[in-house]
């Protein structure tokens, strides 16, 4: 029997059984997948090909590679590569995620070989590349919708639909075939057989059925150790298929802090729920991304004058933090989604703040991802309403941050037996002793880092 034979009987047989025994898998504590090496320690940053530079290509982007390293950035997440469709294609240029060839690049973007250049420079470099994957739906013109129809969903008139009423420029796959399922992963086994890509960020991947990620997890970890993210915030996603999905929750509750909508005490709560998700899963914790910036707003929209505030408190929380494109030289404008519209790269304090962050969290364990690093532990201080403070600690390592998550000027009172000692300012590299009692005066949105 040939290997694609093979992998459609596979395929088959899971669709048609893994129904019956899933409730039984995803009961189980227990996980069977395995993190690359590579991420347990990882930050990962976000790159918007279109818009990074004037040119808006690989070759453009390979250049500014030096400065992302030097960051500490381990993994590019590079959004989709794919070219797009143009029948009912949004704006000028289209959406990134209207995708006509799954195993072609945006011509605008360059040849394929440019992008294996790209992924080769990166792995030189000690970083890591996954690319954007679009399951879900595919663009109107795409050759699929004449040589496969029955990949698609269809209306009861036969028409091909959109997934979501407002996304016009696309149409839904139907996962209930599974000759789909191997088309799907042969398409992204591709990528990492001829390029050496390391993993994929798996656009809206709770629209489709957890049972296909766990089988294409399965197959791609035979090639090579991936990292897959799923812009999903669903535990049992984490079980089979994926390493990483979206702390959506924690974003929004970060945003209505800000607007004062929230306070330190919703945290508590948050983290109260995230017992939800495995202990080893990573959770992608940001302050912006594409949809952000794009439909939502800047971080300083969003954030206003706690714009680094929140910064610093992604780089320290458990999960590991994203850079979108842009946010280390202060990004102030929301990037045009269907059009050109290039980055303003200046000279920003961010570029530090990250720096200085993404550093800390690759060479300090208490701040290393899953199980590889430490839980939090809340740290009581005197207004648990309006300063959030934690310890990490791990193998010796510890990291101290106190949070004025107000516009309040505070005078607290922190206490806690396991914070005395010596530690190193991460932003001012003073040493600080602190000691079991402690009076802290933190100014509006003020924070303060202590490690060892």
């Amino acid at each position: 029997m040939s290997h694609r034979k093979i992998k459609y009987f596979t395929s088959a047989l899971l669709f048609f059984f893994t129904f019956l025994i899933s409730s039984t898998l995803f009961a189980q504590k227990e996980t069977t997948v395995r993190h690359p090496e590579w991420s347990k320690n990882a930050s990962i940053y976000e790159v918007n090909i279109r818009q990074y530079t004037p040119e808006g290509t690989f070759k453009a982007f390979q250049k500014h590679l030096p400065e992302i390293k030097k960051m500490g950035i381990k993994i590019l997440w590079m959004m989709p590569i794919n070219p797009i469709g143009v029948v009912n294609r949004k704006g000028t240029l289209g959406s990134y995620y209207s995708i006509k060839d799954y195993k072609a690049v945006n011509p605008e973007f360059g040849t394929l070989k440019d992008f294996k250049n790209l992924v080769n420079e990166a792995h030189r470099m000690g970083m890591k590349v996954i690319i954007d994957w679009v399951a879900n739906h595919t663009a109107w013109d795409n050759p699929l919708t004449k040589t496969n129809p029955d990949f698609y969903k269809h209306d009861a008139k036969g028409n091909f639909v959109p997934p979501v009423d407002d996304w016009t420029d696309v149409i839904a796959l139907n996962y209930n075939n599974p000759k789909l399922w191997v088309y799907m992963e042969d398409a992204m086994e591709y990528w990492i057989k001829e390029c050496d890509i390391d993993g994929f960020r798996c656009d809206v991947a709770g629209m489709i059925q957890t049972p296909f990620w766990n089988f294409v997890r399965k197959e791609l970890d035979k090639i090579k150790p991936v990292f897959m993210l799923a812009e999903a915030e669903i535990p049992e996603l984490h079980k089979h298929a994926f390493d990483m999905t979206y702390a959506w929750e924690l974003h929004d509750i970060i945003k209505n802090i800000y607007a004062g909508k929230m306070s330190a005490e919703d945290l508590d709560s948050y983290y109260k729920r995230e017992k939800k998700f495995n202990p080893d899963a990573y959770r992608m914790i940001f302050t912006s991304n594409h949809d952000e910036n794009s439909w939502k707003g800047t971080v300083y929209e969003l954030f206003g004058n706690a714009a680094k505030t929140f910064a610093v408190f992604c780089g320290v929380v458990k999960g590991m933090p994203l850079i979108y494109s842009g946010q280390e030289a202060g990004l102030n404008k929301r990037l045009s989604f269907f059009e050109k519209d290039t980055i303003a790269w200046k000279k920003s304090a961010f570029r530090e703040i990250y720096t200085k962050l993404i550093h800390l969290k690759a060479e300090n364990k208490a701040l290393w991802n899953g199980l590889a690093g430490s839980e939090m532990q809340k740290i009581n201080s005197s207004d648990d309403k309006d300063v959030f403070a934690f310890l990490r600690e791990k193998d010796g390592n510890k990291v101290i941050a106190f949070f004025n998550l107000s516009k309040n000027k505070e005078e607290v009172k922190i206490t806690s037996d396991k914070i005395a000692g010596s530690y190193t300012d991460l932003f001012s590299g003073k040493t600080i002793r602190l000691k079991k009692e402690n009076s802290v005066s933190l100014k509006p949105w003020e924070y303060l880092i202590y490690y060892k």
